[in-house]
């Protein structure tokens, strides 16, 4: 989704998210089926919707939790060894 944000065809996706030619068909139509991405076929453009960028605002919500949590573990792991 993130690759698709502000519009892109299937090849930038491709290449910006590291997936083969069948792997984004599948992705494309999973995410597409949930609302997530639509085509936009006069400009042949994937487009995040708004339900795509809430999905994305909470997955990034939840990775800085994770980095946060993961920061601690390790502030902890330093001052255990020193």
């Amino acid at each position: 989704m993130e690759a698709a944000n502000g519009g892109a065809t299937k090849t930038k996706i491709m290449y910006k998210s590291f997936l083969s030619f069948a792997q984004l068909r599948d992705y494309l139509a999973m995410l597409t089926g949930q609302g997530l991405v639509e085509y936009d076929e006069v400009g042949h453009i994937f487009k995040t919707t708004s339900k795509g960028l809430q999905v994305l605002q909470l997955q990034n919500q939840i990775n800085e939790e994770f980095d946060a949590i993961d920061d601690d573990r390790k502030r902890r792991v330093a001052v255990a060894i020193h």
